[in-house]
C-alpha cells in the first residue's frame, strides 16, 4: 500500500537543477505542495512555473544558501508562515568542488563542500524539525552518494562529507527513534547532471569525460526512488538506497563502450 502525497507539504534544497529540480517536479505530479529554494532564484522561478503546470496543489519558492546559518533560519521562518506541518524533507542541496589532491586541494573548495553538503544538511535539518516533530509519518530524504561509501583519489573531502552525510542520517535515526518520523539516505554513483560542470567547474571537455562510453543514472531516477521511499506506509522506513547504472559495478570499475 502506497501513501498518498497528495496535499502532502514537501521541502527540497537544492531544486534550482539537477536532482532537486527533478524530484520538485516528480513531486508536483503528485499533487503535493511543492517548496523549493536554492542560491539561484531565476532558475527556480522555472521550476516552479514546472511544477504548477505537473499538478503541485501550490508552488512557493524562495533564495535559500544553506551555507549561511541566518538565510537558513530567515528561510524556514517564511516556510512556515506557508504551512505548520512539513511531509517531507529533502537535504539535496551541496556538490562537489575539484578533483585536487590533498596535497595541492584549496581551503575554497574544501570550504565550500563543509559548508553545504556537511553543514548545510545540519542546518536545514534542525530548522525544520519542529515542523515534523508532531508529524508521524513524515519522511526526511538525505542526498548522499557512492563516494560516501568509497574513497577514490582526488575526492578527499567530497568523499568525507558525504561520510558524515551518512552518520548525520544513522545518528538522526536514532535520535528520531519513538517520533514516527522516517530518515534514509539516497545514494546515486554515476549520474549526468550539473555535478561534473560544477566539479571541473565549467570545463565541458573533462565533464564529458566522465560518462564517455556508458549510459548513467539520471536525475528522473533518483526523483523516482525519492518518491518511493517518501510513499511507503508510516511504519516502513527506507534507511539506504544505493542506487548505481548498470555499467558502474563499483567505484573504480565501470564498462565503457568504445567507438
Amino acid at each position: 500500500m502506497n501513501t498518498s502525497l497528495r496535499d502532502k507539504w514537501v521541502f527540497i534544497t537544492g531544486a534550482s537543477a539537477g536532482f532537486g529540480a527533478e524530484g520538485a517536479l516528480h513531486f508536483a505530479r503528485e499533487g503535493a505542495h511543492v517548496v523549493i529554494g536554492a542560491r539561484r532564484v531565476e532558475r527556480l522561478e522555472a521550476v516552479a512555473a514546472e511544477c504548477s503546470k505537473a499538478g503541485a496543489a501550490s508552488t512557493h519558492f524562495h533564495e535559500l544558501d544553506v551555507a549561511c546559518t541566518d538565510n537558513v533560519k530567515t528561510f524556514v521562518e517564511w516556510l512556515k508562515g506557508l504551512t505548520p506541518r512539513l511531509d517531507v524533507l529533502v537535504n539535496n542541496a551541496g556538490g562537489a568542488h575539484g578533483i585536487d589532491t590533498v596535497a595541492e586541494g584549496k581551503d575554497e573548495d574544501w570550504e565550500a563542500m563543509i559548508e553545504s553538503n556537511f553543514l548545510g544538511l545540519m542546518r536545514v535539518t534542525r530548522e525544520c524539525l519542529p515542523l515534523m516533530m508532531e508529524n508521524s509519518g513524515s519522511t526526511i530524504i538525505n542526498i548522499g552518494s557512492i563516494a560516501g561509501r568509497v574513497a577514490y583519489e582526488g575526492g578527499s573531502v567530497y568523499c568525507g562529507v558525504k561520510a558524515a552525510e551518512k552518520q548525520i542520517t544513522q545518528s538522526l535515526r536514532l535520535e528520531l527513534n519513538g517520533t514516527g518520523i522516517r530518515v534514509g539516505t539516497l545514494d546515486p554513483g554515476l549520474a549526468e547532471t550539473e555535478f561534473s560542470m560544477v566539479r571541473f567547474k565549467g570545463n565541458q571537455e573533462k565533464s564529458d569525460k566522465v560518462y564517455e562510453g556508458l549510459h548513467p543514472l539520471v536525475a528522473q531516477d533518483i526523483a523516482e526512488a525519492m518518491i518511493w521511499m517518501a510513499t511507503r506506509p508510516p511504519h516502513v522506513c527506507i534507511d539506504e538506497i544505493l542506487i548505481k547504472c548498470t555499467a558502474q559495478a563499483a567505484v573504480h570499475k565501470t564498462h565503457r563502450e568504445t567507438s
